[in-house]
């Protein structure tokens, strides 16, 4: 990194000299003392940085968040928020609110766990009823599994999703994809609540600061690699 190369440049210019005079033994094994250990905090420290402030995924979001809900568009009528026969899935906006006013990584695996169940929605076995077609569903389910990928590089956790958003989820399915001969409303239902969670993300991510210089930086490759093996199969 730029900032490591400057820092151990100032310490190795420092233990050479010091206002055009030479240091003593005593004073360079000080010098010499301080630059390990800063280095080895700016190393802790950048580690930490690159897993959540520095994920290359929120430098980028946007155009992958708008070409999935291109998809969920191209998928039927036009979403309206007139009322439907089927009753309405509440999300817990307690969690939501909770998961806002948490730290950067706690916010990157709430949105990476939340596209993960959305992936599983849209890959359920009743979904090959859908008024739309397959290449629709693929083309929405490529999107979402490269963003759950690049953000998996990001985040230090694969443990399950949170039980409060699973039971979101969970109920969703079972109000829109367990029916058997699901009505239009009830697909109506399944892309407009995907389309609203979509926009809640983005929320989420608007909330998440970057910093300009570290933000361009692509992070956790060796993390990156381990993840594209699989997504977790523990959908709902």
């Amino acid at each position: 990194m730029d900032l490591k190369k400057e820092l151990l440049t100032v310490f190795y210019r420092c233990s050479i000299e010091s206002h055009g005079h030479a240091l003593s033994a005593p004073h360079s094994i000080f010098i010499i003392f301080i630059m390990v250990t800063w280095t080895g905090l700016l190393f802790i420290l950048c580690g930490t940085l690159t897993s959540a402030l520095c994920c290359d995924w929120l430098t980028h979001y946007k155009a992958p968040m708008e070409e999935a809900r291109g998809f969920l568009t191209r998928m039927g009528d036009q979403l309206t928020e007139q009322h439907s026969s089927v009753h309405p899935v509440r999300f817990p906006k307690h969690l939501y609110k909770q998961i806002k006013n948490s730290e950067v990584d706690s916010k990157l695996v709430f949105i990476r766990d939340s596209l993960q169940l959305i992936f599983c929605l849209y890959r359920h076995d009743n979904l090959s009823a859908a008024p739309w077609g397959a290449d629709k569903t693929e083309g929405f389910l490529t999107v979402i599994h490269r963003q759950i990928m690049e953000l998996s590089a990001c985040v230090s956790t694969n443990s399950p999703a949170n039980s409060r958003l699973r039971s979101y989820y969970r109920t969703l399915a079972n109000s829109t994809l367990s029916c058997s001969g699901c009505s239009t409303a009830s697909w109506q239902l399944l892309r407009k609540e995907t389309k609203l969670r979509l926009e809640q993300l983005e929320l989420l991510v608007a909330s998440i600061r970057v910093p300009a210089a570290a933000s361009r930086r692509r992070s956790a490759a060796t993390q990156q690699q381990r993840n594209t093996d699989t997504i977790s199969e523990d959908c709902l």
